[in-house]
């Protein structure tokens, strides 16, 4: 399969000498039909600006550019990666924006002036998590962002579509993702589909911003899963300790059952919580 008229990616690896460095979490997708599948998956349209974090040698990127999006803007960390990230550039004259920068130190509202961005990323597996929870927290909301179309390990991934159907699974990250955005597992990718192959299967995402989430604190919201969910075992009046709070007053006229586990809470009941602490720490109740 060829999607472009630009050399064969073993080819761009070979010749800028593009050794995968497994310090920064790098794995290399060869398999155009699956860059392709994935950059399909975030509905990429002529009016699309996307932002691509990690793109590498630019095998998701060139899959991305053949949809002919209005823009893309790619972060790259890696200096390395730079001269082959402008050959194609220089192949799609005005369409391709690079920046030489680490994700984690951006200010995301910074591309808030583009229209229609959609993200759509192989993340590093070492920050996959991270950047995906500041994306969901960023302030203001709705985001400066219309779709995530990521990559994660699978075991990453079904944790942040779990429900409590999948106690194993369900846990803060299914929490915090579901408060703010509809997640749906895409598919998986094999080890085999990589270069070098990693040891874990891994899956694409799909997360949509929620346009009127349930309103609570980011901060009140992570202090309560960090609790309920740091002693998973224990009912919630125990669980509940380390809040600062009396957990009998945090549970009072919440409809929640002290005695319950996190692992039963709906993401509405845990937003409930938060708002519950919001107003025991404020001194409104």
């Amino acid at each position: 399969m060829s999607i472009d008229t630009l050399p064969p990616l073993r080819d761009v690896i070979r010749r800028f000498e593009l050794q995968a460095s497994k310090a920064l979490g790098q794995n290399y997708l060869f398999d155009l039909n699956l860059t392709s599948r994935i950059a399909r998956s975030a509905g990429i349209t002529p009016e699309t600006t996307v932002i691509e974090v990690g793109p590498g040698p630019g095998g998701l990127t060139r899959a991305i550019l053949a949809l002919s999006p209005k823009k893309i803007i790619v972060i790259e960390k890696d200096p390395r990666f730079i001269p082959a990230l402008e050959e194609i550039s220089a192949h799609y004259p005005g369409l391709m924006t690079i920046l030489n920068e680490d994700a984690l130190s951006i200010d995301w509202n910074r591309f808030s002036g583009h229209k229609h961005i959609k993200i759509a990323s192989n993340l590093p597996y070492n920050i996959g998590t991270e950047l995906l929870t500041r994306w969901i927290g960023v302030e203001p909301w709705p985001p400066f962002y219309e779709s995530m179309t990521l990559m994660f390990q699978r075991e990453v991934a079904l944790r942040i579509v779990a429900t409590p159907e999948d106690p194993r699974e369900y846990g803060r990250l299914a929490v915090f993702s579901t408060w703010r955005t509809e997640v749906r597992l895409l598919f998986d990718v094999s080890p085999s589909a990589f270069i070098p192959p990693p040891k874990v299967t891994s899956s694409i995402v799909h997360l949509v911003p929620r346009t009127d989430p349930l309103p609570c604190l980011q901060s009140d919201l992570e202090a309560v899963t960090r609790n309920a969910f740091g002693q998973r075992r224990k009912m919630l009046r125990q669980s509940l300790k380390g809040m600062g709070v009396d957990p009998a007053a945090l549970l009072a006229n919440t409809g929640i059952d002290e005695t319950a586990r996190a692992e039963t809470l709906s993401v509405m009941q845990f937003v409930t919580l938060a708002q519950r602490y919001r107003q025991l720490k404020s001194g409104t109740v």
